[in-house]
């Protein structure tokens, strides 16, 4: 699939269907891509369930079930025939592992950012440079065998935003992705989608998990690792997202992440 030119996005012209790596008779097949500033997919699936590695860059994984934004030496796991798209924060460099799930147990049933163990990143960095028609006995595909292994115990990573499926609270989400700077309370929100505070924090939890608060929190933190990913400032994505001041926003993504945004973007694991 190659990229074309749209007025400010990168487009490409995706078939519903990837069928990439099908037809290649191995368990695991790595492909490695690289993407512009900006690269947007269509929405398609495989049949094979797919693991995107970050090696540099920032992307945003969107289904029905959610978005997922994967900062570099991350990953997302994708199960088989999940319909999905991709975008771009910043050049983007990834390594696709694409996994038949046919014989494997244990795999992830569903989608979700994950890290990445210093083992799990140099396995599929030597799998990248194994011919597709590897000899599943010798040393590739015992390098294969290792990243099935280690794809089984991958630890979740909390940069999922769910997406609800009520017609009111999915007003208030498309919203907020838009401008998760909005301040506007329950109260206010309640009056636009036609139903009661309580309802609506009810159906918060109830359908995503998480508080209103809680999933508000989690829209700006993901719009900031974008922005960040892009070369904004701390302090300009603090302002952005709709915090006061870059010291609550870098609480918030300490709190959340466990380290601060340079850290975060620096470190490798």
């Amino acid at each position: 699939m190659q990229p074309t030119n749209t007025s400010n996005k990168t487009e490409i012209d995706s078939a519903h269907h990837d069928s990439y790596g099908e037809e290649i008779d191995r368990p695991v097949v790595v492909r490695a891509s690289e993407y512009p500033d900006g690269f947007r997919s269509g929405d398609h699936w495989h049949a094979r369930a797919q693991l995107v590695y970050a090696c540099a860059g920032v992307v945003k994984v969107t289904s029905k079930q959610g978005a997922w934004v994967v900062p570099q030496h991350r990953g997302v796991w994708i199960p088989a025939r999940t319909e999905h798209q991709i975008e771009s924060a910043g050049a983007f460099s990834m390594r696709s592992l694409y996994v038949r799930e046919d014989g494997v147990l244990g795999l992830p049933a569903k989608c979700g950012v994950v890290g990445v163990s210093p083992l799990l990143r140099e396995l599929i960095l030597t799998a990248a440079e194994a011919p597709q028609l590897y000899d599943v006995v010798g040393r590739d595909g015992r390098v294969m065998d290792l990243i099935l292994h280690e794809v089984r115990r991958l630890p979740a990573v909390a940069l999922h935003l769910p997406e609800p499926t009520d017609s009111r609270l999915r007003q208030i989400t498309a919203a907020l992705r838009e401008d998760p700077s909005d301040t506007r309370t329950l109260e206010a929100w309640g009056r636009l989608a036609g139903a009661s505070p309580r309802t609506l924090a009810r159906l918060f939890l109830t359908e995503t998990g998480m508080t209103f608060r809680q999933w508000q929190q989690q829209a700006r933190l993901l719009d900031g690792l974008m922005r960040l990913a892009q070369g904004e400032s701390v302090t300009s994505v603090a302002l952005e997202v709709g915090y006061e001041n870059p010291s609550a926003f870098i609480a918030m993504f300490r709190r959340t992440l466990g380290v601060t945004p340079g850290r975060y973007f620096s470190t490798e694991v």
